[in-house]
């Protein structure tokens, strides 16, 4: 499957930590031969894929292509994001 990323995802990825960005990296390669089956909570229509504890991956799945939303770093920034939801 093909990655597209929105600009947010690339400002957010870009402003990582380098060791950080690394894993991300590898988890977003990893996503393109099994892609995430984890849905969200509360009807938000889409996909979220864990990279370390508190580091989330937040992607929407269409046809062949996977579109990265967010990448968040640490849970704060994803439960903040995630709460607009609600």
């Amino acid at each position: 499957m093909k990655l597209v990323f929105t600009d947010p995802a690339k400002k957010e990825l870009k402003d990582l930590p380098q060791e950080l960005a690394a894993q991300f990296i590898a988890h977003l390669e990893k996503m393109q031969d099994m892609p995430p089956r984890k849905h969200m909570k509360y009807g938000i229509p889409y996909h979220v894929e864990k990279v370390t504890k508190q580091a989330r991956i937040i992607c929407d799945i269409r046809e062949d292509k996977i579109y990265i939303i967010h990448c968040f770093g640490c849970h704060n920034e994803y439960e903040r994001w995630y709460k607009s939801y609600k």
